[in-house]
């Protein structure tokens, strides 16, 4: 479901330089549903925040307002992706 809405997201103008495969690079996982609902003006987003959960990911990029304005989910910082490739810039390596 949310690789469907990347492939969406991806396939729009401003995305003229996107990276390919962008697939392969994904790990499918199988959420478990949310205990309580975190954000109830827009339940669809509650799956992105079980996804994380569930891959125990590190960072959520997103540019939908309802999940950016938790800033985090579970010590899951969110972040635009504008925010999210500065900070991994910034990132000692």
């Amino acid at each position: 479901m949310l690789l469907a809405e990347l492939g969406e997201v991806m396939g729009r103008d401003k995305f003229a330089e996107r990276p390919q495969d962008y697939e392969r690079l994904a790990e499918t996982v199988t959420p478990e549903a949310l205990p309580t609902p975190v954000i109830e003006r827009d339940s669809d987003d509650d799956h992105v925040l079980a996804c994380a959960v569930s891959a125990e990911a590190r960072l959520i990029v997103s540019g939908d307002p309802h999940l950016l304005d938790l800033k985090a989910y579970r010590d899951i910082p969110i972040h635009t992706a504008s925010v999210a490739l500065s900070k991994i810039d910034a990132a000692p390596r």
